[in-house]
């Protein structure tokens, strides 16, 4: 079967954080400069969105509950209840915390339950002017019963994760780095140690830098491009194995879903593109089928 990339959803400024939903058979992701929470049924092609007060940087639905999702708002970490299919305005039913107090300019970004169903999710620096950010100001935390831990710092853009129990590894994405970390993982306890780089972008020849990320079945990671047009697939020993071409340059992030966890999710931004370079596909969200890859059920947020 040949590989096939099919656009799903019209263009957005800057789509992020996509998250499949097997309850609803749903994909689920956000629009960060519009302020904006969105679902697609692929069964459907049903398109509808949510608004928030303020810019999200991931969703992750609450596991044992309908229609309520943790959200990264700013620096604020908020569940919130969608808020009707006619894209109302979410309520915000609790809001759990606010991250990097001392640094009030950054925000929240990229968020992601591990196979427990703790969020971790981080923060990046102020963005002077587009493309232009305050480096190593950010953090990762870990969002769980014990409350907010920070778990590493001087984080410049915080981004992709993954998790694989086997090999008690945790990925990590700092895109300003343009490589991927791995830690070792303790799945019992939620703690990380041992960081150390498994590949290298520019090392690799790959023009771009690392953004959101998914892990599949056989345990490669799927990285997400921004300016590289693509998403790779790498082994966790960081080999690169191919490249994945999507039609738009800033490619964001990625998710395995659908009934049988065989299509590529991705969703991409139009943010930082010059008028004259741009193409229709910015910003637009895509499915991906033919991998021959699958991916692991996404977890929801577990508190």
């Amino acid at each position: 079967m040949s590989v096939q990339v099919r656009k799903i959803t019209g263009p957005l400024v800057l789509g992020e954080g996509p998250h499949w939903d097997a309850r609803a058979q749903a994909l689920y992701f956000v629009s960060i400069h519009e302020r904006t929470l969105h679902k697609y049924v692929p069964a459907t092609g049903v398109h509808t969105k949510t608004a928030l007060n303020g810019r999200p940087g991931f969703i992750v639905p609450v596991e044992g509950t309908m229609h309520q999702f943790l959200v990264g708002v700013e620096r604020k970490l908020l569940v919130v209840q969608w808020g009707g299919e006619e894209g109302g305005e979410a309520a915000v039913v609790q809001e759990l915390g606010e991250v990097d107090q001392e640094t009030p300019t950054n925000r929240l970004n990229d968020g992601k339950a591990d196979p427990r169903g703790r969020v971790f999710a981080g923060t990046m620096g102020f963005e002077k002017t587009p493309g232009d950010f305050e480096l190593e100001k950010g953090s990762l935390f870990r969002i769980d019963g014990r409350g907010i831990t920070k778990v590493a710092d001087k984080i410049g853009i915080s981004n992709g994760l993954a998790w694989d129990v086997a090999a008690k590894a945790m990925y990590y994405i700092d895109s300003p780095e343009r490589k991927i970390r791995r830690y070792d993982y303790d799945v019992n306890t939620g703690e990380i140690s041992n960081m150390q780089h498994i590949f290298d972008l520019a090392a690799s020849g790959v023009e771009g830098f690392p953004d959101g990320m998914t892990i599949d079945a056989a345990g490669d990671l799927w990285v997400a491009v921004f300016g590289g047009a693509c998403v790779l697939q790498v082994t966790p020993k960081g080999q690169l194995v191919r490249k994945v071409p999507i039609p738009a340059a800033q490619v964001t992030s990625c998710t395995f879903g659908g009934p049988n966890y065989d299509v590529l999710f991705v969703t991409t931004s139009a943010y930082m593109n010059k008028e004259e370079e741009g193409t229709p596909e910015d910003g637009c969200t895509f499915m991906v089928t033919g991998l021959g890859a699958t991916g692991h059920p996404n977890v929801n947020f577990k508190y």
